[in-house]
């Protein structure tokens, strides 16, 4: 899989921008497919703000985690479960659940395909080297390495 040759090192300017975006007053407009996360950083105990792409289902929101339970904001919340978001002009408070089982991860991707068929295939080709229409198998055997966080929503302010 071309996932271990991405340059993860590009994604902390993009984080930088939608950060700043929504300190500009911007994420109304951004917030549609970027919310922010705040995490309680499990060495330091400080906040830690991470754009992220997401998906509302059924009242939760889902995150996918190309680096799966390696990721920092991952680890953050195994080590910490209760987080914050802002999407759009919302602020939500919620349990944050990790997920590595890869039938759920795939069903979740095939949810982004369904959504945003050019954005996630754009990504599928990009990051993991796989066609703009893979297939379930594809999907799953990706989703090994990968890890999905469901945002289970207690107040919004």
């Amino acid at each position: 899989m071309a996932i271990a040759t991405f340059d993860w090192s590009k994604i902390k300017n993009v984080q930088k921008l939608h950060r700043f975006l929504y300190a500009i007053g911007l994420g109304p407009v951004i917030g549609r497919i970027i919310l922010l996360l705040t995490t309680t950083g499990r060495k330091s105990g400080q906040p830690r703000i991470t754009p992220l792409q997401y998906e509302e289902i059924d009242g939760c929101y889902y995150l996918g985690a190309a680096r799966g339970v390696q990721a920092d904001w991952v680890r953050n919340i195994q080590s910490h479960p209760q987080v914050e978001l802002r999407v759009g002009k919302r602020r939500i408070s919620g349990l944050a659940e990790v997920i590595t089982d890869p039938s759920r991860m795939a069903d979740f991707i095939e949810v982004r395909l369904r959504r945003h068929p050019f954005m996630i295939g754009l990504i599928m080709q990009k990051a993991h080297g796989l066609s703009k229409h893979p297939s379930r198998e594809q999907l799953e055997k990706m989703a090994a390495n990968e890890a999905l966080v469901v945002i289970h929503p207690q107040n919004v302010f």
